[in-house]
């Protein structure tokens, strides 16, 4: 529960996925209503019943936590979502396509779901991994299919967790990122996040999508980098562990993420890292297609 008074929200989480059952929750445990929705039926019946589909310390203790305080509920239901919130995150999957793209499929769906059901203002939200214009492009779809004339706002809010640590990432995390278009937006990301400790920074809405695969590649190549020298060190007699101890400590440089070993993986490196051949620009390119 948060510390300090604070203005609660109703919010909706279109994806009970890693990203949307962590962000809920926690953002539910800071004293908001969430509910999640999923149309995966086994899966919201096993978080009615106490599971949970991931792996994640703490998580599960969190969830049984709030949905016992009756901050957190599921639901297979995205239109009783939508009209009980005020704020929409869309939190579903972006698998790569054969050629590297994001699949944003499950996006324009749930744009389109929110769109023709939503019946008062409402802030949408991306919190999945997406290329840069993709807010551009769901706000597109909601004007499109959005028969009524409802009004809306769509936000960038990147999300930056770590598998195995992901609950303490959110509620102590090291910035929060909000990518809006105006002041009334902005106010009301600013009211959500509110309890948590940490510097909020506010840009327009491509930038901000830009941080999240900027972050991600830089963390990549530190990783890359800490490898090809540890290969070089085996060639030449050197110490890798002695070189980057050396290099770390220099503050312009920082010993995260400089450790040597299998390399980076899961979910979000892979899909936001620059290719090793082709130019930093159509690298670019390709983020913004």
């Amino acid at each position: 529960m948060p510390k300090k008074s604070f203005t609660a929200h109703q919010l909706a989480f279109i994806g009970a996925g890693y990203v949307g059952l962590v962000s809920g929750t926690a953002l539910a445990e800071i004293g908001h209503t969430v509910i999640l929705v999923d149309k995966n039926k086994d899966k919201i019946q096993q978080l009615k019943k106490g599971g949970v589909p991931i792996f994640e310390p703490g998580l599960k203790e969190l969830v049984a936590k709030n949905v016992k305080a009756k901050r957190l509920s599921f639901t297979t239901s995205l239109k009783d979502a939508v009209k009980a919130s005020d704020v929409i995150f869309i939190a579903v999957n972006t698998p790569p396509l054969p050629d590297g793209k994001a699949d944003l499929s499950y996006v324009a769906a749930a744009a389109r779901e929110i769109a023709e059901v939503a019946d008062g203002y409402k802030v949408v939200v991306d919190k999945s991994t997406v290329p840069v214009n993709t807010g551009e492009r769901v706000s597109e779809t909601i004007a499109r299919y959005n028969k009524r004339g409802i009004d809306f706002d769509i936000v960038s809010n990147p999300e930056f967790l770590r598998e195995g640590s992901a609950i303490e990432d959110f509620l102590k995390s090291d910035r929060v990122v909000i990518g809006v278009s105006n002041e009334r937006a902005e106010k009301i990301m600013r009211e959500i996040y509110a309890p948590i400790d940490a510097p909020i920074i506010v840009t327009d809405v491509k930038s901000a999508e830009l941080i999240k695969h900027a972050s991600n590649s830089f963390l990549a190549t530190k990783i890359s980098f800490a490898n090809a020298l540890a290969r070089i060190c085996e060639l030449s007699g050197a110490n890798i562990d002695q070189v980057v101890q050396g290099m770390g400590t220099d503050h312009r440089i920082g010993r995260h993420f400089l450790n040597a070993g299998i390399g980076y993986g899961g979910s979000c490196f892979p899909r936001t890292s620059p290719p090793s051949s082709p130019s930093l620009m159509n690298w670019a390119m390709t983020l913004a297609c």
